[in-house]
């Protein structure tokens, strides 16, 4: 209806980057879980989070960097709607 194809180049490389989003967006849910319950074991426990709460916090912050940055440009793709030379 609005004119634009799904083959446009800006429209498949949001699909794409969409899809990179959720590759690293869904294992952060089952971190955030994990680290939920670790946290909520310490306080009953009355303990100090164990070493597994902190590597998995430093995952679920290195995955936040690409999933940000995808998001990032599909903004700007969305917006731009630039003309993506590609090679057949």
């Amino acid at each position: 209806m609005s004119g634009y194809s799904l083959g446009d180049e800006w429209i498949a490389a949001s699909i794409l980057l969409y899809t990179v989003t959720g590759a690293f967006w869904l294992p952060v849910v089952w971190m955030q879980m994990r680290m939920r319950d670790l946290a909520i074991r310490a306080v009953e426990s009355h303990s100090s989070l164990p070493y597994e709460h902190a590597r998995l916090f430093r995952c679920w912050f290195a995955f936040d960097f690409p999933a940000f940055a995808a998001i990032l440009i599909i903004f700007w793709l969305m917006i731009a709607r630039p003309a993506i030379p590609y090679w057949d």
